[in-house]
């Protein structure tokens, strides 16, 4: 029996997406006004762990102190661009609690963009952790490149040892 919050999220989050029609869930390339907006390419992520990165409890993990934990380790970096890159499925642990939403693959954005959006994510939405270092083009290119392989069950199954060693 699926639980009744992570339904209503998943409802939540598949109508989000359809509303926005159906580019916005298969990651079409981002138009020329979106490109390095990182607030704005943030949208799309806050269909489903919400405007203010808190997440929704049993489907989208917050996009807080784990990020910013993440984001001090080099397998982390791999990690969390690959995440956006490749997408997420299957179950992941964030906080001390179990998430298990499906993050549909971005692979549609560049690697600017992509380093844009977890700027965005670093510096405005997630607030607490460790400081946080920015992105680069060339460290996302080189997650896409090393994970081209990999499937969204795969990227999932790294979160739990990408985090600070």
């Amino acid at each position: 029996m699926i639980p009744r919050a992570y339904l209503l999220a998943t409802l939540t989050a598949l109508a989000t997406i359809t509303a926005g029609g159906l580019g916005a869930a298969q990651a079409s390339p981002p138009s020329p006004a979106s490109t390095q907006d990182g607030a704005v390419l943030f949208k799309r992520c806050a269909a489903c762990h919400t405007a203010t990165g808190a997440g929704v409890p049993g489907a989208y993990p917050p996009l807080q102190r784990d990020f910013r934990e993440l984001a001090t380790s080099k397998d982390g970096r791999r990690y969390l661009s690959l995440a956006v890159i490749r997408g997420l499925s299957g179950p992941i642990e964030v906080e001390g609690k179990t998430y298990r939403g499906l993050m549909p693959a971005q692979s549609g954005l560049d690697d600017d963009d992509i380093a844009s959006v977890l700027n965005h994510i670093g510096t405005k939405i997630a607030k607490t952790g460790p400081a946080f270092k920015a992105f680069t083009s060339a460290e996302v290119a080189a997650a896409r490149k090393s994970g081209a392989a990999l499937s969204a069950a795969q990227v999932a199954k790294l979160h739990a040892g990408a985090g600070p060693k």
